[in-house]
């Protein structure tokens, strides 16, 4: 994060911002983006991308902190994969295998 290079941003139509970024997730995040993306696609009856399954867990979130903090307060910055993940760590592989087994369903 030392070097100070701004991704680039674009404006879209419905008047917000679009931000490209690279993310280092462990799996066990991934699967869970996998099946909050499942969720979304049966609630909007539509396939739904990762990447719209973070913008909507990250619009979300933000919501839910503005009305959950008094004004003034700000929330607290997630750390890695704090919040997400509170399994212990398991090799690489294994961490793969599980997270596309709960992906696909056969978890």
């Amino acid at each position: 994060m030392n070097d100070r290079v701004t991704p680039p941003m674009h404006a879209t139509p419905d008047g917000e911002a679009e931000i490209a970024l690279v993310v280092r997730l462990p799996w066990e995040d991934v699967a869970r983006l996998g099946q909050e993306a499942g969720r979304l696609a049966a609630q909007m009856q539509r396939p739904v991308t990762l990447d719209e399954a973070v913008s909507h867990r990250l619009r979300s979130a933000r919501a839910a902190a503005a009305h959950a903090k008094p004004a003034g307060e700000q929330p607290p910055a997630m750390t890695s994969s704090a919040s997400v993940s509170s399994l212990p760590p398991r090799p690489p592989a294994e961490q793969a295998r599980q997270a596309i087994e709960r992906i696909n369903g056969t978890a």
